[in-house]
């Protein structure tokens, strides 16, 4: 994590103290006690709102082709500044040894268009049930799955159903466990990230997504995902951690627990052996997976955050929630499903991108016709993308956006994305800063001296 000078960080301290009596009490987007913001290279403290950008359908040559230029622009013209972007073992490494060159050009050209449209990226090593060896899933390589000749039977209405067949649970032992299977998810981190570390785009790396294990006889899924994710998940990203300091020394390690965690339980997850690493949870709910309403008295969404908090509070850890979103945003409950879920993140992570910026059905941001699908507009906020100070505070609602920080001094950039929806509004700057002409969606407000900087941006 970027650090501040001696001289700084003095002078931060100085000014926190004193304002901390002198400072209102508004609602806060913090990350609560004893979880860190996540920062950028310039020790700026960062609020990413975004989306998934997936395409799990083309491979070989027409990998990455649902993803194009109009829609990395789409993202950020909407008011978001960050795209996770999913790649596939199984495309960059089709056979062992052997790293697929068109497919890294298809990847780095996603991460120039995200750079042309001030996107910062994720890259994600996404799996869905291990691989193509199981279905025709995506993630790890067949020639990386040993199922020691246990079956697999499909669940087509119930995929993640399939996680759980012998086979599966298999494959995610050996690769946890053996040599040589270890070497070369090792040495595939090397040749993606040593590729793409001086990209201007790219944020960090989630090291792998929604990793899952093998079960053993008297275990329930929650005990087995904490012994999975203490003695093998762990030992994994360390080594993947390992791989990728070897050439990229600067960007985020984002690590993920088991999918076990959306359901209100704390991550059996170690100790990572770096500084810039980042929790990633996903947030979903069983029930909602399979189709039902957000029942707000279940105490599902309180559970979880109660839960999550754990791991990065002990950890000093920023949180940055990798995937979520209801299945059917159109149900009578939804609406209240995203302010809660939206507020609830506010108070524990830096931010979040949700499931999945594509043109369509269930999942999709928008429908065919590029218009919001029920609620999902609610994600579209005005937001601080970059503090250069110390935040006391934030508050939203439909009216009125409101931002409190102690400007790190003279020179400092604080930068406010404000959605299409919003664009027009005033913008009014207290304190020692001063706001500059609008780039597009974002705000630029420029310090010119260090002390408490209000931004509000209200009514037209």
């Amino acid at each position: 994590m970027p650090t501040p000078t001696r001289r700084t960080t003095a002078v931060l301290a100085a000014l926190t103290a004193v304002l901390a009596l002198l400072t209102p009490t508004v609602a806060r987007a913090h990350t609560g006690p004893g979880i860190p913001r996540l920062t950028d290279e310039h020790g700026r403290v960062l609020e990413l709102h975004g989306w998934n950008l997936a395409d799990k359908d083309h491979r070989g040559e027409q990998a990455l082709a649902d993803i194009t230029e109009d829609s990395v622009r789409d993202l950020a013209a909407h008011g978001f500044d960050l795209a996770r972007l999913a790649v596939f073992w199984d495309d960059l490494e089709p056979a062992p040894g052997q790293y697929s060159e068109r497919y890294l050009r298809k990847i780095e050209r996603v991460l120039d268009w995200a750079h042309r449209h001030r996107l910062r990226v994720v890259v994600d090593a996404h799996q869905d049930v291990y691989g193509p060896a199981f279905g025709g899933h995506r993630g790890i390589p067949a020639w990386a799955t040993r199922t020691d000749g246990l079956p697999y039977t499909p669940h087509p209405d119930d995929w993640f159903s399939e996680y759980f067949e012998p086979g599966v649970q298999a494959a995610f032992e050996h690769l946890y466990e053996d040599p040589d299977l270890q070497r070369a998810q090792a040495r595939m981190w090397r040749i993606l990230a040593g590729r793409l570390a001086g990209h201007p785009a790219l944020l960090g790396y989630d090291l792998i997504n929604e990793p899952m294990g093998r079960m053993r006889p008297g275990e329930d899924m929650f005990a087995a995902a904490r012994r999975i994710e203490a003695t093998q998940i762990t030992p994994m990203y360390n080594r993947i951690a390992a791989a990728v300091r070897s050439v990229d020394r600067t960007h985020w390690l984002f690590v993920e627990p088991t999918p076990a965690a959306g359901e209100g339980r704390p991550t059996g997850l170690g100790r990572i052996r770096d500084t810039k690493v980042v929790y990633a949870p996903h947030f979903y709910n069983a029930a909602m997976e399979a189709g039902r309403d957000y029942d707000p008295s279940s105490g599902w969404l309180e559970a979880y955050e109660a839960a999550v908090v754990r791991y990065p509070r002990e950890h000093r850890m920023p949180v940055v929630v990798g995937e979520w979103g209801p299945l059917d945003s159109s149900l009578p409950h939804m609406g209240r499903f995203y302010e809660d879920a939206l507020a609830s993140i506010r108070r524990y992570a830096s931010g979040w991108a949700s499931w999945q910026w594509c043109y369509g059905e269930t999942y999709c941001a928008l429908d065919r016709d590029g218009r919001w699908r029920p609620n999902k507009e609610r994600t579209a906020q005005v937001y601080a993308t970059a503090v250069a100070g110390v935040v006391r505070g934030a508050s939203y609602d439909a009216e009125v956006y409101r931002l409190s920080y102690v400007s790190a001094g003279r020179g400092g950039v604080t930068e406010v994305s404000v959605p299409p929806s919003w664009q027009g509004r005033r913008v009014d700057v207290s304190g020692p800063a001063r706001a500059e002409a609008s780039a597009g969606r974002t705000v630029r407000v420029r310090a010119y001296g260090a002390g408490l900087v209000t931004v509000t941006v209200g009514a037209p």
